[in-house]
């Protein structure tokens, strides 16, 4: 009998751990969300730094997200998908197809941080208030510059893909992935996102079949889906929306 797959993340915020959450989600695989669940019995956010504890586990992961599979702990956002993308049937089985998709996860993690460091520009020590106006320039070149050059690249992704997907005919993680990128950047960034759309249609369309798959879509509407907020990697402060 297969046990459920485990992952460990904070329980308040979406933050890299919803990649996997969605990955999970759309293919109906059997998790538990550790840190979400009481602290006891080996749960709740204790367990989550437990496996962290590199004086404990031999290969320790920096920070969550991280996944266990039987005996296997596995870390990084785009790692663990790599990991999962097969087993779920949300990845190509040929080598060319599963690094061509694992490269475009990484640039996607690559772009996420540049998110985050729209109201954190400085220092993640300090609050976003004692660096506000080094956000407010750094956002200003985020999205002037920077998103529609994102935006640029992913759309020719899906062009040259020739089909609804970044990956051939058949949605892959990262269709998933990118959905969350556009709904994260719709929330923190909702009147750059609106001026820009019109631009990308093909974004647009694969954001909205995203999110009108039976099971995303349940997933949506439910307790599971943690509300975007302030506290995230995606936070709307109008300021920095221009």
């Amino acid at each position: 009998m297969c046990m459920a797959y485990e992952l460990y993340y904070w329980p308040t915020i979406q933050g890299r751990g919803e990649f996997i959450r969605l990955a999970m989600e759309e293919a109906g695989a059997d998790y538990r969300d550790v840190a979400r669940l009481p602290a006891r019995q080996g749960q709740g956010v204790p367990a989550m730094l437990a496996c962290l504890d590199g004086a404990s586990v031999p290969h320790a992961a920096y920070a969550p997200p991280v996944l266990r599979d039987g005996d296997l702990l596995i870390g990084q956002t785009p790692n663990i998908l790599l990991y999962l993308g097969r087993r779920l049937g949300l990845a190509p089985r040929a080598e060319s197809g599963w690094l061509w998709l694992n490269q475009l996860q990484l640039t996607m993690a690559d772009w996420l941080t540049e998110v985050h460091d729209t109201h954190h520009p400085l220092s993640m020590n300090q609050y976003y208030a004692e660096q506000k106006q080094a956000a407010l320039l750094r956002s200003a070149d985020f999205r002037e510059t920077r998103l529609p050059k994102f935006l640029d690249y992913f759309t020719q992704v899906l062009l040259n893909s020739r089909g609804q997907y970044l990956v051939g005919s058949k949605l892959t993680y990262g269709d998933l992935s990118l959905f969350q990128m556009l709904a994260g950047l719709r929330y923190a960034f909702p009147q750059a996102m609106a001026r820009l759309a019109p631009r990308y249609p093909a974004l647009c369309a694969l954001h909205d079949a995203v999110a009108a798959r039976p099971n995303i879509a349940r997933y949506l509407r439910s307790k599971r889906r943690i509300p975007f907020n302030e506290d995230g990697i995606f936070r709307h402060y109008p300021e920095l929306d221009g």
